[in-house]
């Protein structure tokens, strides 16, 4: 199978609504909803720190790799502020040189009606949510209006595909969000879907975390996973 010599994801840097939401699935209560209120989601912007996490781990991934032959990011404004931290460790010249493109298939899983609710708000609106998702488990339950874990692995798996007809041999950085890198690792790893739901219950990958493939051969392999840099 056709595939890049290397692939880096990168999961988004620290964004306004990380740290609203903690990691909860709703909003607690209003307060901590605040000026977010009635904010879509590829509107939700990267905090102070965030600019600077994403910088740090461009300035790694600059000493590590010489350059990308290309560069993909979710279009949500909270992965072009994190691709153009971490490109910012590279010249303008150099940047040049690197094509930068959003792609819809890496664009974080959509959560439906539920988005901009509080605890409170969705138990009344979705009485029946918590015994179908307990039920159905975190891979496969979907939204209200939103969609499943694995439709997100879904349309990763078509990016993929793209990848390898693109980008045969070459060296691609992707800027994702925390579910969707999750749904590469999947693939790319052959996870159960137990492993799948293992891994969504408790290992969430740290904001502006870089996750490397490399090629073997006939496949890519792990090489590194989760690793973070700390902002200057």
């Amino acid at each position: 199978m056709r595939h890049p010599h290397t692939l880096v994801l990168v999961r988004h840097a620290e964004s306004q609504r990380n740290v609203a939401k903690k990691t909860n699935g709703f909003f607690t209560d209003d307060e901590s909803r605040g000026s977010l209120r009635a904010t879509a989601d590829h509107h939700v912007p990267l905090t102070e720190l965030g600019v600077r996490q994403a910088e740090a781990a461009g300035r790694a991934l600059r000493q590590r790799y010489a350059r990308f032959d290309a560069v993909y990011h979710s279009g949500y404004r909270r992965t072009v502020q994190t691709a153009e931290g971490v490109l910012s460790a590279w010249s303008e010249a150099e940047r040049a040189a690197m094509p930068v493109a959003h792609d819809l298939y890496v664009r974080e899983r959509d959560v439906g009606y539920g988005w901009d609710m509080t605890t409170v708000e969705a138990q009344g609106a979705f009485p029946w949510l918590q015994e179908y998702w307990r039920t159905m488990g975190p891979f496969f339950a979907r939204p209200p209006g939103g969609e499943s874990v694995a439709e997100v692995c879904a349309r990763v798996q078509t990016f993929l595909a793209h990848l390898g007809v693109e980008h045969a041999n070459e060296r691609v950085l992707v800027v994702t969000h925390g579910i969707t890198l999750r749904a590469f690792r999947y693939l790319l790893e052959g996870w159960t879907y137990d492993e799948m739901e293992l891994n969504l219950r408790h290992h969430a990958p740290r904001n502006a975390s870089v996750t490397v493939y490399e090629s073997s051969g006939e496949r890519l392999r792990l090489a590194r996973v989760d690793e973070v840099f700390e902002p200057a």
